[in-house]
């Protein structure tokens, strides 16, 4: 069956920098376009960052030019590196699909950006 699970996450100031990963396994991982999503208390859950399979990514307004997402398709993994962290980004983080059917979604990944 298909697992996602994503690890990385914590606590942080502001300015600071994370690194997430997600593990996945039961899927087609070099066929698959994949994404990051966060979800903070009280907001719907949104797509931050995706990756085609070919490696082209896309990125939120609100994380342009601080997030990169990346691929190693030999370890069945997507990564979100994450800079220039600010308060607003504090949330529960998750990969998934980055088009068309979502996975099971995982546990995800705490992100607190707080002095």
């Amino acid at each position: 069956q298909v697992q996602l699970v994503e690890s990385g996450g914590g606590l942080v100031q502001p300015g600071g920098s994370l690194g997430l990963s997600c593990a996945a396994s039961g899927i087609i991982f070099r066929l698959a376009a994949m994404g990051w999503y966060r979800q903070a208390p009280g907001k719907q859950r949104e797509l931050v960052a995706a990756i085609t399979r070919g490696g082209n990514t896309n990125y939120a307004d609100s994380v342009k030019g601080r997030f990169t997402i990346s691929r190693d398709n030999a370890k069945n993994t997507v990564y979100l590196q994450m800079n220039s962290l600010k308060p607003e980004d504090t949330a529960v983080y998750y990969c998934n699909a980055g088009s068309g059917s979502y996975y099971p979604w995982g546990q995800g990944t705490q992100v607190t950006v707080s002095s």
